[in-house]
């Protein structure tokens, strides 16, 4: 009965992509941060990337009722989630370099189009910026991040607008994934921590990659990524088959909900 439901949930999609109501023009600009607008907390590099991604978002806006990943480079990277899932009308809403207060910024576009579901990542490029001077660092930042529970928080933050502004948005919220630097990892468990723990308020749910990826020293294994960071093909394979039964069944509750 699921793999019929799936079916002509696919079925549907196709029929119905791009088929909603144009938004007028002016409104869709008002969606997305201006050329001005940078996070503090963005290094060089992406306080002239970020816009430019916002450009490609304008150019193919989102469509109502789609699934969106939002994320950085790491979301980024995984390229047309739609094919990596086999199930149409995932977005990529990644951007290489981005942190949590970047992505508050960019919010309105996802909460006007009101998602079926939105699935965070976020978090390890602001945890990078709050060790920017580490003597195997030679990124330079404006300001400093203040502390894992300023990047928790934020991240918390992201998920209650959504919920607020969207209430019929499902609202994952995936814990950091482990890294093979070792001066990330406390940070890294701080904000996992915290992720979880406010689970309970009942806006969100956590899907645990940390713990699907670290190994037994809480690090990301070798075969899994290409720098100690960013996953590899085999990385992104692990995190499809473990996150798509949980995909499957945000667009089952949307058929059933559909047709009541």
């Amino acid at each position: 009965m699921k793999k019929i439901g799936l079916i002509l949930f696919l079925i549907i999609s196709i029929n119905t992509f791009g088929q909603s109501a144009p938004v007028e023009t002016n409104k869709l600009a008002a969606l997305y941060p201006t050329q001005k607008v940078v996070s503090r907390y963005h290094n060089d590099w992406t306080q002239k990337y970020y816009p430019k991604r916002i450009q490609e978002f304008k150019k193919e806006p989102l469509e109502f009722g789609e699934i969106v990943f939002i994320g950085n480079s790491i979301t980024e990277g995984g390229k047309d989630w739609s094919a990596r899932f086999g199930i149409n009308n995932i977005r990529n809403g990644g951007i290489a370099g981005d942190g949590t207060d970047g992505v508050l910024q960019r919010l309105d576009e996802i909460i006007y189009f009101k998602p079926k579901a939105v699935f965070i990542l976020i978090g390890i490029n602001d945890l990078f910026n709050l060790h920017h001077n580490e003597d195997n660092r030679a990124l330079k930042y404006d300001k400093i991040v203040p502390s894992p529970e300023y990047v928790a928080k934020n991240i918390l933050k992201i998920a209650k607008k959504i919920h607020h502004k969207s209430p019929t948005t499902k609202i994952y919220v995936r814990t950091l994934l482990p890294s093979r630097r070792e001066f990330l990892k406390e940070d890294i468990l701080s904000v996992n921590t915290i992720i979880k723990k406010n689970e309970a308020k009942g806006y969100y749910k956590v899907i645990d990659l940390y713990a699907q990826f670290a190994d037994a020293n809480g690090e990301l294994p070798k075969e899994l990524t290409k720098d100690g960071l960013h996953l590899n093909d085999k990385g992104y394979e692990k995190w499809v088959d473990f996150e798509k039964p949980i995909v499957e069944d945000v667009i089952e509750w949307n058929i059933k909900n559909d047709n009541e």
